[in-house]
C-alpha cells in the first residue's frame, strides 16, 4: 500500500466465477482474470534468471547462485563447493 501496512492481495479470495475462496484454495489464473474485470491490473517484464523456489531443486539452485553473487559469501562458499566437489565420489557412495 506504500504506507508500510500489509494487505492481503485481493486475488487470494477470488475464484474464476468471482466467488470467495479460502486462501488454501487459490486458483491463481482464474482469480486474476476475475479480479481484472473489477479493477486495473499492472505488470512489468523482469529480466534475468527465474528460480522456482517452490521446487526443492530450484530452491537449492537459487541459494547457490545468490551465495556466489554476494561479495561477503562468494569466496568462502566457492571454497566450500570446491571441497565438496573433491569429496563428491565419497559423498555419493557413502552419503557422508
Amino acid at each position: 500500500l506504500g504506507d508500510g501496512s500489509m494487505e492481503t492481495p485481493p486475488c487470494l479470495y477470488y475464484n474464476g466465477n468471482g466467488g470467495n475462496l479460502q486462501p488454501s484454495e487459490i486458483q491463481t489464473f482464474a482469480a486474476l482474470r476475475s479480479l481484472a474485470r473489477e479493477r486495473p491490473m499492472y505488470a512489468c517484464v523482469l529480466e534475468g534468471r527465474r528460480y522456482d523456489v517452490g521446487d526443492r531443486l530450484g530452491f537449492l539452485q537459487a541459494t547457490v547462485e545468490f551465495a556466489l553473487q554476494r561479495e561477503d559469501l562468494r569466496e568462502p562458499f566457492r571454497e566450500y563447493l570446491e571441497g565438496l566437489m573433491r569429496r563428491l565420489p565419497a559423498v555419493m557412495e557413502n552419503g557422508a
